[in-house]
């Protein structure tokens, strides 16, 4: 299962440049929610991750956050 959720977040990035070149989500919407995606990336590491040890959970959450401000950072740059 951590093999495939971090492949899937690896997709992340990717899945942002598509919605911010078809102009469904711009680049300071996406930003404008980083509260949320903090949130959201912590309870995704804490369920996809198999085992209750805390460093995994926290390197998956961190992984994910990564990307997504990665991909925001992309956007910023083609728009």
């Amino acid at each position: 299962v951590l093999f495939y959720s971090t492949g899937l977040a690896f997709q992340i990035p990717i899945i942002q440049i598509l919605l911010g070149l078809l102009n469904i989500v711009s680049a300071k919407q996406m930003l404008a929610a980083w509260r949320y995606v903090i949130l959201i990336s912590t309870i995704i590491g804490a369920i996809l991750t198999p085992s209750t040890d805390p460093l995994t959970q926290s390197l998956l959450s961190v992984a994910i956050l990564l990307l997504y401000f990665s991909g925001v950072g992309i956007l910023f740059l083609i728009k």
